[in-house]
């Protein structure tokens, strides 16, 4: 399937690479990075950055409106202003007021962002090309993060703990440097929205329009057992393997990497032999968490064996997190553009602020979870998982005849100049 590179497209995918080093450059030392920038102790941070997080789902819903508003790019630079200003002031936000100030404006931003993107891969993309964007996207992503963790790494063992003021002034500057590389991006809109006809949607209509689209809400609770699933890695798997296991916890880090680099390297590889086979996207998203289950399969059988021998956990792990990766490389591309292309675009905005609700709380909910469930048996969570993810790819497969075709069928990019138009 062959498919055209969309204006601007160079710089958006360059975008998402340094948004992602950014990212990179905290995420890993979270608490440590706050910790050490403003001075606070562990306890308040940690209890500032949750009670944020939660407070900051708040913006999703104004985000969504603002997007239908707006349009996606000019709302994705106020989120990376926000970024921006917000790690230029951590290093002098020593007070709780001043810190806790900062984290719920740089919360908001970061919950908000992903929905804001998704609506603008649907302005900006059409057919196959948003599939292949949202695979480089996500490939890109990645490869930002493993490289931001790594500079990070590299700043802090050069200059010790005060490089982390040093690195939150670098993380200011590449989402500075992300929202400049947006400016080359165009929308394009059909010629029957951009006559002011909507098809399927109401001006207006705001998120009544969103609650009445049961086929929509049935994709966006496939997505959230699915995000469960995504949480894994991060949250329940690195207890695992030190608690159930008693394994070495560089286990864990062997495992993150075997996921970023695979992510990185082979992710729009595969999600272009996906695309390529025709298959529909419900289809390729209940296959990616089919092979999530096979996977946690795997992980319930070696938590009843419970092997001691240290190099052959690690060449289990490892080969189960290859299976594991290859499930998030089919399903990711496949589940995120459908959401994008069942919403109607005059109300773009607001359905990806509802999907982006259920990563959202899956991530919120994970930890306490998880914990729970591998405090009664090792296999319990692995067991749990596994019938989330089978019921996620039961309900893609019986809601595909609701959604609309475009959606879940990937059409050719190339489509005739007298249907769209490129917005100025």
């Amino acid at each position: 399937m062959r498919t055209q590179r969309i204006p601007g497209e160079r710089s958006m995918t360059f975008a998402a690479a340094v948004n992602g080093i950014g990212n990179g450059m905290y995420i890993p030392f979270t608490l440590v990075f706050f910790h050490s920038v403003t001075g606070l102790s562990f306890p308040v941070v940690g209890a500032v950055l949750t009670v944020t997080g939660l407070i900051g789902m708040g913006a999703l819903p104004l985000a969504g409106a603002a997007v239908d508003r707006f349009g996606a790019r000019p709302v994705q630079y106020v989120l990376y202003a926000a970024r921006a200003v917000g790690f230029l002031l951590y290093p002098a936000a020593h007070a709780l007021p001043a810190f806790a100030a900062v984290v719920m404006v740089t919360a908001a931003a970061d919950r908000a962002f992903p929905a804001v993107q998704s609506a603008l891969i649907g302005e900006v993309a059409r057919g196959a090309d948003r599939d292949r964007l949202q695979a480089a996207l996500r490939a890109l992503t990645n490869g930002g993060l493993g490289a931001g963790s790594l500079l990070a790494t590299l700043v802090i063992g050069v200059a010790g703990s005060g490089a982390y003021t040093y690195a939150a002034w670098g993380n200011a500057l590449s989402f500075a440097v992300a929202a400049l590389a947006l400016r080359p991006l165009r929308p394009i809109r059909t010629v029957a929205t951009a006559a002011g006809a909507v098809p399927g949607a109401r001006r207006g209509a705001g998120y009544r329009l969103v609650a009445a689209d049961r086929p929509f809400l049935i994709v966006t609770s496939a997505n959230f057992l699915n995000a469960l699933s995504y949480s894994a890695l991060s949250v329940l798997f690195p207890l695992f393997v030190v608690q159930w296991l008693r394994a070495p916890a560089a286990l864990t880090g062997t495992a993150f990497t075997v996921n970023t680099v695979l992510c990185g390297v082979v992710g729009m590889w595969v999600a272009a032999r996906v695309r390529g086979s025709g298959a529909r996207r419900t289809r390729s998203a209940a296959l990616g968490g089919t092979l999530f289950a096979t996977a946690f399969a795997g992980l319930a059988v070696f938590a009843a064996v419970r092997p001691t021998v240290t190099w052959a956990i690690g060449a289990v792990l490892v080969a189960l997190v290859v299976l594991y990766t290859l499930g998030e490389l089919i399903h990711s591309p496949s589940a995120e553009v459908l959401a994008v292309s069942a919403a109607p675009e005059a109300v773009r905005g607001r359905y990806m602020a509802t999907y982006q609700l259920s990563w959202s709380l899956a991530k919120a909910l994970a930890p306490s979870l998880f914990t729970g469930l591998l405090a009664v048996d090792g296999r319990v969570p692995w067991l749990f998982l596994i019938g989330t993810s089978l019921v996620a790819a039961a309900l893609l497969l019986r809601v595909e005849r609701r959604l609309p075709v475009e959606s879940v069928v990937v059409a050719r990019s190339a489509e005739p100049a007298r249907e769209v138009v490129r917005a100025a």
